[in-house]
C-alpha cells in the first residue's frame, strides 16, 4: 500500500525536482525509509552511476584525441602543441578525480580500446590525415594516458 506522503513525494518529483531532492535527503538522514519515493530514488541513483561512467568515457576520449594530435599531427604541432598539452593536462586531471573510485578505474581499463577507436576516428576526421598514420590499436599504455608529464 502506498502511503500518502510517498504519493506526495512522487508528485513533488514531477513538479519540483530540487524540492524532491531536499525532502528525500531529509528522509534518508532521518532513516525514514518507509516514506521514501523508492521508484524515483533508485532511478536517480542508477542515473548517477551512469553519468559517472559516461564522464570517464568522455574525458578519456578527449584525452586520447589530444594525445593522438600531439603525437602524430606534426604540421600543426608548432602552432597548436601548447594548447593540446594544456587540454591533455585538463582531461587527465578530470579523469584523475573520477578514477579515485576503484570501480570507475576498472571501468576505465575495460573501455580504453573501445574509446580509443572513437578517438582515432575523430582524430582522422579532424586532421584529414591518412588513417594509416594513426595506429589501429591504442599506442598509449596506462602510464602514458594518465601520467601528467
Amino acid at each position: 500500500m502506498i502511503s500518502l506522503s510517498e504519493t506526495k513525494l512522487t508528485e513533488i518529483y514531477e513538479q519540483d525536482y530540487y524540492l524532491w531532492l531536499v525532502q528525500t535527503l531529509e528522509l534518508v538522514k532521518n532513516k525514514d525509509v518507509n516514506e521514501l519515493d523508492w521508484e524515483h530514488l533508485t532511478e536517480e541513483i542508477e542515473a548517477l552511476g551512469n553519468e559517472q561512467r559516461r564522464k570517464v568515457k568522455s574525458y578519456l576520449r578527449q584525452l586520447l584525441i589530444h594525445l593522438l594530435l600531439y603525437r602524430y599531427w606534426e604540421n600543426e604541432k608548432t602552432y597548436s602543441g601548447r594548447g593540446w598539452l594544456e587540454e591533455i593536462s585538463n582531461f587527465r586531471y578530470e579523469l584523475e578525480l573520477l578514477l579515485k573510485s576503484k570501480t570507475l578505474y576498472n571501468y576505465f581499463l575495460e573501455n580504453i580500446e573501445e574509446v580509443y577507436q572513437k578517438a582515432r576516428k575523430r582524430a582522422i576526421k579532424k586532421t584529414q590525415l591518412s588513417p594509416s598514420i594513426f595506429p589501429e590499436k591504442c599506442p598509449f599504455n596506462i602510464e602514458e594516458i594518465l601520467q601528467d608529464d
